[in-house]
């Protein structure tokens, strides 16, 4: 076996049966970022480095939760696919609106719902009797949620690379490299050929396709998506037949840029150093939120030139950007000015500092 070869993706989007229901991988990267993100921001409201009341966290954190995946999928519908808005289906939820579990969420439009959740979380909490407590800035919540935000945003892009989704661009075409298939480094996603962004295959390479995936259909598969479904789900399974199949497999298929991998490390691991680092002595409220802005959006510019444009898009580049990355700029520029604004604010009492040894604990 050449350790040194690009690795052939086999890595299942689901990752265990609840009885008929199946728990994706998508879906607990989200479920474990919100816990976590609760949890630190209950810490943070411990230590007194942010004006959240600790008794209300949950809360807020309820809140963030809404404007994340309401934001996150309209954003996506507005974005990339306005077609979910008139889409309709015979089975539930009926309206493809709703079908996250088909995916499409965008993280711009989740960025989006979190400034809209920051708004309302900063008007407080109606306590028991009828007054409103824990009212504070929205640029302090805008802060205080940025600073816990990375992780969220590297679950998902590893969740993102399990289910061999968001394809970075290709470094080797089917059959190139020898042996080794492309560089070590580079992976083989399996899940390309039903993907718009599918290299072209020589003839030769087709009809083995389709004969490895006629192999393993089943009698009711008449479509060849349905008939390489079974593949990949044979893959999944694992055991002696998946790695027969992966033999078969892999010069069929392209290596390309873990762009999902590269998104983690920036969106999960960079960022969030860099936020805390700014965090780690009392600032402004708002100043942490705009490096949020300005980080992010660096990361992402840069990050995607390695990343593949959504294919069913008419204009996938503009000026050499993507969609993505132009949201991306206006990001860099909103944050920029903002900045300006809340770094100079005068009588303005400096919050946070993590480093700070007057935290309460």
């Amino acid at each position: 076996m050449n350790t040194l070869a690009a690795w052939l993706h086999d890595l299942g989007p689901i990752a265990f049966h609840a009885g008929p229901l199946a728990i994706r991988w998508y879906g607990l990267s989200y479920v474990l970022g919100f816990v976590i993100g609760w949890w630190w921001l209950t810490r943070l409201a411990a230590k007194g480095l942010i004006l959240i009341p600790r008794e209300r966290v949950a809360d807020a954190a309820m809140i963030f939760v809404a404007g994340v995946v309401l934001g996150g999928r309209l954003g996506y519908a507005i974005l990339y696919d306005p077609a979910l808005f008139i889409t309709f289906e015979k089975s539930f939820p009926f309206w493809g609106l709703l079908e996250i579990n088909k995916g499409g969420m965008a993280s711009h439009g989740g960025i989006a719902g979190v400034i809209i959740a920051s708004l309302v979380i900063a008007r407080g909490f109606k306590g028991p009797d009828g007054a409103r407590v824990g009212k504070c800035p929205a640029p302090h919540v805008l802060d205080a949620i940025a600073a816990v935000c990375p992780v969220g945003l590297g679950l998902g892009r590893l969740a993102n690379f399990v289910n061999g989704e968001l394809l970075g661009k290709v470094v080797a075409m089917p059959g190139e490299g020898g042996t080794r298939g492309g560089p070590w480094w580079a992976v083989k996603f399996p899940q390309e050929v039903l993907d718009q962004h599918a290299p072209a295959l020589t003839d030769q390479q087709r009809l083995d396709l389709a004969a490895l995936a006629a192999r393993n259909a089943m009698p009711q598969d008449e479509f060849f998506d349905q008939q390489y479904q079974r593949v990949l789900d044979a893959v999944w399974r694992g055991g002696r037949h998946a790695a027969e199949l992966k033999q078969e497999l892999a010069p069929l298929i392209s290596a390309r840029h873990p762009s999902q991998i590269y998104q983690f490390l920036a969106e999960g691991v960079v960022l969030g150093l860099v936020l805390w680092w700014i965090w780690r002595k009392p600032r402004n409220p708002g100043v942490v939120g705009c490096w949020f802005l300005i980080t992010y959006g660096v990361l992402r510019v840069v990050t995607e030139f390695w990343r593949l444009p959504d294919a069913h898009l008419t204009v996938q580049h503009i000026l050499g950007l993507s969609r993505g990355q132009w949201l991306s700029v206006i990001m860099v520029l909103c944050g920029v000015a903002l900045l300006a604004h809340f770094a100079n604010a005068k009588n303005t009492a400096k919050l946070g500092g993590w480093m700070q040894k007057g935290a309460r604990g």
